[in-house]
């Protein structure tokens, strides 16, 4: 018997807290007030456990965070309000089999404490994305123990199916048990005034998601738009991916109990309704992914499908392979630097490259370097096979570099160089997040670990970029 009793979507603006918003909050009242209607109900049902899925406790690009301890603390003075403190039990019973079942379903899960987080130089407390949606529950109730997950980068179908290991253990241990999906929506809503910059995709993207979990359309959610939701700018997909996980093998529907915008984030709360018609939607969405894979390399060019031959070729062979003899001229004839880049989730999972050629052609350049892309950046573990179809693919193909001064720089346009003293280092143009010469030289010289103020040298060059499903 599902000892689930609800699911919710809630956001997390800690300016909805009146010591905190100090009157701002009237001007979210319908967020406000739905929260308090979740309060009541999670009381009413008086539960023994509530999982809360956060966006912002500490985050691996490969793996599901759980804290593991007896109790976990937390508190709103980063956000002027020290006075509102947190201490909650841990549901330890319940984490250890989330833990061991995600490890025999090969989930990549972490159990994290004090002890753990300290080799991250990360500490161990509750994040705002738990502690605004447990302010308002501890108004009304307190009498429960706390599973507090972050998710990870994973790939969608991961997280879904995640949810479905959270859903058989609360199942097993007979755990009568709240969802909570911790995450707002679009950051990006405002024109003017915001706190984030605005993008047309922040209010599509709110107006999509929310139609979709009103209606219960599953599919279409992990079908949506990657370039919408990039641009959005949004932190509770990913929650909203492991709680569909733990309503499994149903029917759903959903109920908007609110929705704003007013500061340019979308805050909505949601209560979520379990059917009675039984829906595989896990080998939906597998298939549907498939399907999406084959469209994408439809639409990709021959440096990147020759990446991403490369990289299946290797994990079946487990070497690397021959250069294909029909390949067009300018990649068997032509000698240039090549960098290939890997993204999982939207999230860099692996890039290798060189500045200048050092293979015979470009087709040799992108062969190895897809491979060690996945298997030799230092800053990833390794990629596994089964991640092959969740990886974006990018091959960059690098022009002669060429000395430049720091007027001559374009971030968006050019790649940048830096030397000094034997040290070097090097940054892709065009990359996310880089929208100013100083930032560029920035990132560069602490890669290289060069004093950004001193006098080093600088090269610049241009890139071909060649993307996965762009012809």
């Amino acid at each position: 018997m599902n000892t689930v009793v609800g699911y919710y979507l809630m956001p997390h603006p800690p300016i909805v807290i009146p010591e905190i918003g100090k009157s701002l909050e009237t001007k979210i009242n319908g967020t406000k007030q739905a929260c308090e209607l979740i309060a009541d109900e999670i009381k009413e049902k008086n539960v023994e456990t509530i999982v809360v899925i956060t966006p912002h406790g500490p985050v691996f690009s490969d793996a599901i965070a759980i804290s593991d301890a007896k109790s976990i603390k937390g508190d709103l003075s980063q956000f002027g309000a020290k006075s509102i403190s947190f201490e909650q039990s841990i549901d330890q019973e319940l984490v250890e089999v989330i833990l061991n079942d995600s490890k025999i379903r090969g989930i990549q899960t972490i159990g994290v404490n004090d002890h753990v987080l300290k080799q991250f130089n990360t500490d161990f407390n509750l994040d705002h994305g738990s502690t605004v949606p447990l302010y308002f529950i501890n108004e009304k109730y307190k009498n429960f123990k706390l599973v507090h997950i972050t998710y990870g980068f994973l790939s969608e179908t991961e997280l879904y199916e995640f949810g479905m290991v959270i859903q058989d253990a609360i199942k097993r241990l007979g755990r009568k048990s709240v969802i909570i999906a911790s995450g707002d929506l679009s950051h990006r809503l405002l024109e003017e005034g915001g706190a984030y910059s605005y993008s047309p995709s922040g209010k599509e993207f709110d107006q999509t998601i929310t139609k979709h979990l009103q209606e219960g359309d599953v599919e279409a959610i992990f079908d949506m738009n990657a370039n919408m939701i990039e641009a959005a700018g949004e932190c509770g997909l990913r929650s909203i991916y492991i709680m569909l996980g733990t309503m499994a093998g149903k029917s759903i529907t959903g109920d908007l109990l609110s929705y704003e915008g007013t500061f340019g984030v979308g805050y909505a709360v949601m209560r979520f309704n379990r059917g009675d018609i039984d829906i595989d939607y896990l080998n939906r969405i597998k298939e549907q992914k498939k399907e999406q894979f084959r469209d994408k390399l439809e639409h990709s060019d021959e440096y990147v499908k020759l990446a991403r031959e490369s990289l299946h070729y290797f994990y079946k062979h487990k070497q690397l392979m021959e250069v294909p003899n029909d390949l067009k001229e300018e990649l068997v004839n032509n000698k240039n630097g090549v960098f290939v880049s890997l993204k999982k989730a939207g999230q860099l999972r692996g890039c290798i490259g060189t500045i200048l050629p050092t293979m015979n052609n470009v087709a040799e350049e992108i062969i190895r370097n897809a491979v060690e892309a996945a298997v030799k950046d230092p800053r990833f573990n390794q990629v596994e096979e089964y991640e092959l179809l969740d990886l974006d693919v990018s091959v960059d193909v690098i022009m002669a570099p060429v000395p430049a001064s720091r007027d001559e720089l374009n971030p968006k346009q050019y790649g940048v160089i830096v030397s000094h003293e034997g040290n070097g280092g090097v940054l892709l143009p065009d990359l996310e997040g880089v929208n100013s010469v100083e930032q560029q030289l920035e990132i560069v010289c602490q890669k290289a670990g060069i004093d950004k103020d001193s006098n080093y040298n600088i090269e610049k060059f241009e890139v071909v970029r060649h993307i996965e499903g762009e012809l």
